[in-house]
């Protein structure tokens, strides 16, 4: 079995462990988990990725309530995991601590910013791992990885004593090798103890979100289409939709947000309406990055990694203008999107464009991918829908990964889709 100096997914091992109340059985016993070092744990400094903010900051007074529900319910926590710096970016190389080696591609980036805690899912140092999610910080590092991610309705999961990058986004996500794994640390998570199947009443496939993607559609989309049809005994409606089109129809702040066709990369296809989304997100996150850490930032002047350092500025000088705006695309998207799936739909999209990026690749020579990332992650993460990610083996000797996206509020339901398709899906 790999050790933690074989992937550098630890900073910090922990011997955390209280006996689970009485009151309830303890449902995670005797499974290991790893923490993003962005959690408090009551006596250690939260380090938030970044070694200057490790220096100016004291020991938490507290342990954050999710870690503390996790331990109650039996699990052990056995260390604190490397971050991205500030959680501001979804490749997951720190300049300061290193880089979580991605144990299923050596020479790719593990995805972040919850970058040691997929890689520690992922080489098996722990069963399973809790990372944070704002534009896509579980979600990209679990396809990156192979393992499944799950980031949770906005709000569902209790952010208290978790540092905050932009809390119109932030959520508490988690990783695991499998679906069985994955659906018990959310019925923890999310106080559901029961998680029954429910069938989904339309499958719904996000047809324009694969043109945005270098791997093979039908490689993503079969696997899911067969297994629901099988599972469910083609009781499951399965359409297409132009989504690029219908949010551009029905989420109408998002003009605000639009640039002509000629604006973006000829070379590449792209879906305005979604990398306009994207606009909207990122700046609602510097803003709310801004608010956050500005202040420490301007008075502290903390060295920033490559890459970080330019997010940062541009987030300490953003104004508030347009920002009533973003709220009101989140509010009109999450109107669109219940709509279009009801209480029962599920969304397929693309984890991600592609297999993960090299390390240390080129920054200007990543936008293009990055701004397709941010196109298919900007769906629920500016809606607050819950979505999982769904590894499929490797393409071409690198990792790949499926989406599902549900409702506001469907958690569970989403959590037992997935571990009732698993077998089928992998059979």
């Amino acid at each position: 079995m790999a050790t933690d100096d074989d992937y550098g997914a630890f900073i910090e091992k922990l011997t955390i462990s209280p006996t689970p109340p009485s009151s309830f059985p303890p449902s995670l016993q005797g499974l290991t988990f790893a923490i993003k070092d962005i959690f408090d744990v009551e006596g250690r400094v939260t380090g938030f990725g970044n070694p200057d903010w490790l220096r100016t900051h004291t020991a938490a007074t507290s342990t954050a309530l999710v870690v503390s529900s996790l331990l109650e319910a039996g699990a052990t926590a056995l260390g604190i995991t490397i971050m991205d710096e500030m959680a501001y970016s979804i490749n997951g190389e720190n300049a300061h601590y290193g880089t979580p080696r991605n144990p299923i591609a050596f020479d790719r980036v593990p995805g972040g910013s919850s970058s040691g805690s997929a890689v520690a899912a992922a080489a098996r140092l722990v069963d399973f791992s809790i990372g944070t999610d704002t534009g896509g910080s579980v979600r990209v590092p679990a396809s990156y990885c192979g393992i499944f991610g799950f980031r949770p309705s906005h709000n569902a999961v209790s952010t208290a004593g978790v540092t905050p990058m932009a809390q119109s986004f932030d959520t508490v996500g988690w990783f695991a090798r499998d679906t069985t794994t994955l659906k018990r640390v959310g019925s923890v998570l999310l106080e559901q103890p029961q998680l029954n199947c429910i069938k989904p009443d339309q499958l719904i496939i996000a047809d324009d979100c694969f043109k945005l993607c270098s791997v093979p559609r039908d490689l993503l989309v079969q696997p899911l289409v067969g297994s629901v049809e099988k599972l469910f005994r083609g009781n499951t409606v399965v359409k297409k939709v132009n989504l690029g089109e219908y949010i551009e129809e029905n989420v109408p702040s998002l003009k605000h947000f639009m640039t002509s066709h000629d604006d973006t990369t000829q070379q590449e296809f792209s879906i305005p309406s979604l990398m306009a989304l994207t606009g909207s997100m990122r700046l609602l996150q510097r803003y709310e990055f801004k608010i956050n850490h500005g202040e420490w930032v301007s008075s502290v002047k903390p060295e920033f990694g490559p890459g970080i350092s330019a997010r940062i500025e541009e987030a300490i000088n953003t104004s508030d203008e347009k920002i009533d705006l973003c709220r009101s695309v989140k509010s009109e998207l999450k109107t669109a999107l219940s709509t279009l799936l009801g209480e029962k739909g599920v969304l397929v999209i693309p984890t991600v464009p592609g297999p993960p990026p090299h390390l240390k690749a080129d920054v200007a020579a990543l936008e293009s991918f990055r701004s397709r990332a941010f196109s298919l992650l900007s769906i629920a993460g500016v809606s607050g829908f819950c979505q999982v990610s769904i590894p499929l083996g490797l393409h071409e000797n690198l990792p790949v990964s499926v989406s599902l996206v549900a409702t506001y509020g469907s958690d569970g339901f989403l959590l037992s889709l997935v571990d009732s398709l698993a077998e089928l899906i992998y059979d």
